[in-house]
């Protein structure tokens, strides 16, 4: 089924005028269809139809439709701003240069897992890589595999045998692209797929071009939170451009889209809706990483979680889950594949438990090999003394000291992220920047005032201290 241009470019369109999550925008998609949606806000002077804004106050009655910003009429005040930077076709072009473009929900190749995301699903996808367009695999052959940015070598290590491993098994493994965790869940799904490429057949040069795991599915898919126009984080560059070769780059912001902490926490979700089981490496307490696993446990998809040390910071996180019963312990590819319901493991034969006998528990069971940052207790003695109440539970939420912006509703989040820290800006370009009206930018301006974290110089404004 071939999906009329002016439908896609519609949601090009649309895409660089809304925030990802923007509620009453995907309402108004939902009820009149995203070409009309498209001309509805071009009509610069023109307000809401009233039918068109009972059938979006109607919809997004479960969805907290009192709150002003949820209005059509607020919503319109947000969007129009923004018209003079949407040219959906200079968008369309960009991608095709690039080696990509947009996919959207009439195409057949969309991923119906996104159903589960319900009004929150996105707008559209655009897409990076190296095919006509992004053969992605079921739900049930995606895994993603996340976790803090400031990785130990444990944490790196027990990532790189979990990625491989779910290569091999034909199952393709989705990131973030970010440093730490996600980037080496890509590097070793990359290299796992160019040796299954070679194993098949082909060529060392050809495999080295373009790996190709078992079954033709792309290796690795990693989820941006910016413009695929441009890798972020750039320490990552050469990584993302080989993910883009071999796999798939997606997005759900226009190119040229700066990545900002609420795009962060909207990419979260993708990866959650997007794969059948979450799989959380290392994650501090209140690791970015805890709310993909979150929102996967909401949406009924499988959650695990790789136990470490209880002294390791980086591994509280994932203690939380194991806690509050969010997540299953992973500890090797096999209890992933368990969680996808590949595969059932039998259980200890009752003669071998606690006889120091349990193989296939893994290299990082009781008896396995220590790591630098999982060391070996010496027999006999307890926790040692220069660690004693320095966990990963209590002590370590303890640790964590309160942020800024923590508390911050999602209209002042985004306005903190609008703000610059060196130059200044005014209200109305940063209305236009954060999405947000010029009422909602005053009333966010004396609240990030109040509390530190925005100061007013001459007639702009910029952000009192860098987070």
């Amino acid at each position: 089924m071939n999906v009329p241009d002016a439908v896609r470019v519609a949601r090009a369109g649309l895409a660089r005028l809304m925030e990802p999550s923007d509620l009453t925008g995907l309402a108004l998609v939902a009820v009149a269809g995203p070409e009309e949606a498209f001309r509805l806000i071009g009509a610069r002077d023109g307000k809401a139809p009233a039918r068109e804004q009972q059938a979006v106050a109607e919809l997004l009655e479960g969805f907290t439709a009192t709150r002003a910003e949820h209005r059509l009429g607020a919503g319109l005040e947000r969007w129009r701003p923004r018209l003079p930077d949407a040219a959906p076709e200079r968008d369309l072009d960009t991608m095709r240069r690039l080696g990509g473009g947009l996919l959207v929900p009439e195409d057949p190749g969309w991923p119906d897992q996104f159903d589960a995301l319900g009004l929150a699903a996105p707008l559209c996808l655009w897409w990076r890589g190296t095919v006509e367009a992004p053969a992605l695999p079921p739900v049930g052959d995606l895994v993603a595999v996340v976790g803090s940015r400031d990785a130990t070598a444990y944490g790196r290590q027990v990532t790189a045998e979990l990625a491989s491993a779910l290569v091999r098994e034909a199952v393709t493994v989705v990131s973030g692209g970010a440093y730490g965790i996600d980037a080496r869940a890509h590097e070793a799904a990359l290299a796992a797929g160019q040796c299954a490429g070679q194993c098949a057949g082909h060529s060392a040069s050809a495999a080295a071009a373009r790996p190709v795991p078992p079954g033709g599915l792309p290796p690795t898919v990693a989820v941006m939170a910016g413009g695929l126009d441009r890798f972020y984080p750039a320490g990552n560059e050469d990584l993302l451009r080989r993910v883009a070769a071999a796999g798939v780059l997606l997005a759900e912001v226009s190119p040229g889209t700066a990545p900002t902490r609420w795009r962060f926490l909207q990419r979260n979700r993708l990866i959650a809706a997007l794969c059948a089981a979450t799989v959380v490496v290392e994650a501090r307490w209140r690791s970015g990483a805890l709310t993909t696993a979150h929102r996967a446990a909401e949406m009924g998809r499988e959650v695990g979680a790789v136990p470490g040390s209880v002294y390791s910071a980086n591994s509280a996180g994932c203690h939380r889950l194991l806690r509050e019963g969010a997540a299953l312990a992973v500890t090797d590819a096999a209890e992933v594949l368990e969680l996808l319901g590949r595969r059932q493991r039998p259980p200890f034969p009752r003669s071998d438990v606690g006889s120091g006998r349990e193989g296939e528990a893994g290299p990082r069971a009781a008896g396995g090999p220590a790591t630098p940052e999982t060391p070996a207790a010496p027999a006999g003695r307890g926790v040692p003394e220069d660690r004693a109440g320095q966990g990963s539970g209590e002590a370590a939420r303890s640790r964590e000291a309160a942020r800024p912006h923590d508390g911050l509703d999602i209209q002042d989040l985004l306005l903190l992220d609008a703000l610059p820290v060196r130059a200044t800006s005014t209200p109305d370009k940063l209305g236009v920047v954060a999405g947000l009206g010029i009422g909602a930018v005053l009333g966010g301006l004396s609240r990030l005032q109040a509390r530190g974290l925005a100061r007013r110089l001459g007639d702009g404004w910029q952000r009192a201290r860098p987070d």
